[in-house]
């Protein structure tokens, strides 16, 4: 398991627009990570940096400790503002799939959907979810498959008072294990984070 993500002077562009240049930081095992700046500043730009899937127009984004020059996927889940849920598929096909594709078992896809108290709600479309309750499932994703680092933007957005603090758990009980939590957010997270300002 990776022990460091490592983020050195890193420049983000959208088109011929300069979001934001010389950024670095690191998260390290057992800590959370808060992106803050304005809407538009690039934190969901650096949330995909970070995953791999956006090449920095400047600097570097690697990972330190176990298998560290795999790719990022088998270190990480990116849950992003958009749940990423096909609305025709049950919730428990939705779960299941990402578990086996992500190389966990019908079993943790089970006992994940347990954790997020989505039991009664497997059988059902998930176009018929509420945006909470497509949330959880989203979340669910990342217990059901485990990695590292979580990449998360605005988890907890759509998310009751009671799904915040439950969330919340999940985090500290992840951060307890040795993960990190890279998230970008507008509310403060519902676990002691370290800010890191984008775009200022």
């Amino acid at each position: 398991m990776i022990s460091r993500i490592l983020v050195q002077d890193v420049a983000i562009r959208r088109g011929e627009r300069l979001l934001f240049q010389g950024l670095s930081f690191t998260v390290s095992a057992g800590e959370a990570v808060a992106l803050t700046g304005r809407n538009g500043a690039g934190k969901t730009s650096l949330l995909r940096a970070v995953a791999g899937l956006l090449r920095p127009a400047a600097g570097s984004v690697a990972f330190e400790g176990g298998e560290a020059d795999a790719p990022p996927g088998s270190h990480l889940h990116l849950l992003g503002h958009l749940d990423g849920l096909k609305g025709g598929r049950t919730a428990w096909e939705e779960l299941r799939f990402a578990a086996l594709w992500q190389g966990g078992t019908e079993a943790s896809a089970r006992e994940a959907a347990s954790a997020l108290e989505l039991d009664r709600l497997l059988d059902l479309e998930v176009r018929k979810l509420s945006a909470g309750q497509r949330r959880r499932l989203a979340l669910a994703r990342l217990l059901a498959a485990p990695r590292a680092a979580w990449l998360l933007d605005e988890p907890l957005a759509p998310l009751d008072s009671v799904w915040r603090a439950r969330t919340g758990e999940l985090m500290a009980a992840h951060l307890a294990r040795g993960g990190m939590i890279l998230a970008a957010v507008h509310d403060p997270l519902p676990v002691p984070a370290r800010a890191v300002e984008v775009g200022a």
